[in-house]
């Protein structure tokens, strides 16, 4: 039973990667589109047989190999628009830079079904991203936006939108982007990022 336990999430040395999903704690958000980067860090968690049930960081953890590296998958637990207070402090803690913190979050830009790879840049408009960049001091941080559809009417409240929760035929064509960000993972943290880009990017 210990090797099984070491298998799945043991592997000499530091951490060398921290994946992070972006969402908001408590029922009330479970499944809605914001929620798309703990819905796709589950994911992943579920494909390396590990659980993200250890509280630390101010946020959800569990230990994982993906890609043959020893990785952390947080979920932070303060609320969207504070992820990066969870975020840069397990940066510190694990001497990480932003390269090698892999952010996992939702966009309504493009549709369920699509994902966007991009190594570097602005928020681009995300709460969450906004403040892991305020606080980080940096933009340099590899991202996959997960593409989660705009609202059917422009009128629509944007803040309502984004909490409500996907339908039937969009969860599916969701997940399927979840899976190809599962594999660009794996590429990403074996430093073949532009193979992931040039792979997935819908």
């Amino acid at each position: 039973m210990l090797q099984l336990f070491q298998k799945k999430e043991g592997l000499p040395g530091p951490v060398e990667y921290l994946i992070v999903g972006l969402g908001n704690p408590g029922e009330k958000y479970d499944g809605t589109r914001h929620n798309a980067g703990f819905m796709a860090l589950d994911y992943v968690a579920e494909k390396a047989g590990v659980r993200i049930d250890r509280l630390k960081f101010k946020g959800l953890c569990g230990n994982a190999v993906v890609g043959g590296r020893k990785v952390l998958l947080l979920k932070p637990s303060t609320y969207m628009n504070l992820s990066g207070q969870s975020v840069t402090e397990a940066m510190r803690f694990y001497r990480l830079p932003p390269e090698n913190v892999i952010i996992l979050y939702d966009d309504i830009s493009f549709p369920p079904g699509k994902l966007r790879i991009r190594l570097k840049g602005s928020d681009g408009g995300h709460n969450g991203m906004k403040n892991i960049i305020y606080l980080a001091g940096k933009d340099t941080f590899p991202r996959i936006k997960l593409g989660t559809g705009d609202r059917p009417d422009s009128r629509w409240d944007l803040a309502d939108w984004v909490l409500s929760r996907f339908s039937e035929d969009d969860r599916r064509r969701f997940y399927e982007a979840v899976d190809h960000a599962n594999s660009a993972l794996e590429l990403m943290v074996q430093g073949c990022a532009a193979e992931a880009m040039n792979r997935y990017n819908g």
